[in-house]
Order: C-alpha cells, then sequence, then structure tokens
C-alpha cells in the first residue's frame, strides 16, 4: 500500500487521480492540499503545505509552477518523494527540481501517459534517418483553453527528444510572425493551438521533398494521466534520492 498526499487535490487531475485511488487497493490519498478546502476529498485537507503533517510513502503534484518551490522545499526537507507532474517550470525551477533530487527521489515528467512515452522513443529513431536526411522537423500541439502554458511541457518533452536524437544541434522557434527568412534546416518548429476542452494533442511532422510522416497522439481524456501519476508514485515507494522518469516506471514494469 503506497500512502500519498495529493498536491492540488481540488484541481480537475487531483480529483480525477483521488477517484482512481479510491478504487485501487494498492493505494491511498492520506492528505490533500489545495488553497482551500472544498470539502472535496474524505481525507484531511491542508490550505498550508508547511501545516501538512501526515505520514506519507510520497507526493503526488499536482498543481502550479508557482507552488513549486515551496512542494521542493516541503519534500526535500522531509525526504518524501516527489511524482512532479506540474509543467511551465523556469530554468531556475528545473535546477532547483535538479538539487532536490540529491536528497530525494524525484519522478518528473511532462506527460504521465505510455502512449507518450513510447511516443518519445519511436520519434528518436524516425529523426536518426528523417532528420538525416534533410527532412524538417515540426510540432503542433493542442490544448484546452483553460491552459495557461505554451507550448506544453509534452511538447517540449517532444522537441527534447528530436534533438537528443541529432546529438543537440537543433534549436527551437516558437514564433515566425516576425521572421522574413527561409526557414533555418537546423530548427524545430513548435506551435500552440489553446480552444474548447482539448485534453491534449500532439503531432510530430516530418517533413521532405515529396513526402510527409506524422506522428500523433491523443488523449481523449485525463485519465491517462492520473494512471500514469498513480503508478509513479508506486514505483516511488521506498526510493531514496534520484531523478526519474517514466521510463523507469514503464521498464519496471
Amino acid at each position: 500500500m503506497v500512502r500519498i498526499i495529493m498536491n492540488g487535490c481540488n484541481g480537475h487531475m487531483g480529483q480525477v487521480i483521488y477517484g482512481l485511488v479510491a478504487q485501487d487497493p494498492e493505494a491511498e490519498i492520506v492528505a490533500g492540499v489545495d488553497l482551500e478546502d472544498k470539502g472535496l476529498c474524505a481525507c484531511p485537507v491542508f490550505t498550508e503545505l508547511e501545516k501538512c503533517d501526515v505520514p506519507a510513502d510520497v507526493m503526488i503534484d499536482f498543481s502550479s509552477a508557482k507552488a513549486t518551490d515551496s512542494v521542493l522545499d516541503y519534500c526535500r526537507s522531509r525526504k518524501l518523494p516527489l511524482v512532479l507532474c506540474t509543467t511551465g517550470l523556469s530554468e531556475e525551477q528545473l535546477k532547483k527540481v535538479d538539487e532536490t533530487a540529491k536528497e530525494t527521489a524525484v519522478l518528473r515528467s511532462a506527460n504521465m501517459s505510455l502512449g507518450i512515452n513510447t511516443l518519445l522513443k519511436l520519434i528518436q529513431e524516425a529523426a536518426k534517418v528523417l532528420a538525416a536526411a534533410g527532412f524538417d522537423m515540426e510540432i503542433v500541439e493542442r490544448h484546452h483553453n483553460l491552459k495557461v502554458d505554451a507550448p506544453s511541457g509534452t511538447a517540449l518533452a517532444l522537441a527534447d527528444s528530436l534533438n537528443e536524437a541529432m546529438d543537440n544541434q537543433y534549436h527551437y522557434v516558437y514564433d515566425r510572425s516576425q521572421k522574413r527568412e527561409k526557414r533555418d534546416p537546423k530548427e524545430i518548429g513548435i506551435s500552440a493551438v489553446r480552444g474548447g476542452t482539448i485534453v491534449g494533442d500532439h503531432e510530430v511532422i516530418f517533413a521532405g521533398p515529396d513526402e510527409v510522416i506524422e506522428f500523433k497522439h491523443t488523449a481523449y481524456s485525463k485519465t491517462v494521466f492520473a494512471k500514469g501519476a498513480v503508478e509513479a508514485a508506486k514505483f516511488l515507494k521506498g526510493k531514496t534520492a534520484g531523478m526519474y522518469n517514466m521510463s523507469h516506471v514503464i521498464n519496471a514494469e
């Protein structure tokens, strides 16, 4: 049994995770943390993270980048493993994540789904063949109109995966509206669409002379991310210091 503290328990993802765990005999949410207690959880809910004193095995954080520093401080001081699902982190915060991982286990992933993490591997193999042959690489991501960060953390993870396959020779372009020049063959374009209730849609496009190859992942509900987060929490139980990602969870199964 893994005992979980859910940070952001009142949010949509927090509630999806709460519902999943309620049906999982191997997991339990022992405390929630959010700006206010809306009575949505049967467990104790704390409006200040520092006051949460419930014993637990791991924390899942699906909140806001504004709260990430305090989350890292909390887990670091208590040696509490952390599943960090929040995106839109600054470079400074990413450095703090790395420092925290030296003190306690941290699993960070821009996307918790099995499909996306498989896609990260597939596009690397494609890039080694297609980009090396001169194909241009583009990423288009679509999300609901409430998402505040753009591009998405998943789009950046996809770009990083492509770039890694090409020995990090590429740079990213997010906005071509101010550019009046030919496309640089060493760029990866990333476009963000926001509208409606789109859960998450990512396309990786390899565009070459007279042919186009596309890889696409579509999430139809946030349950796919919630399931991944719970599995990640089970994986982290008992882990000490170290940085992990979803590939560790997938390979452990």
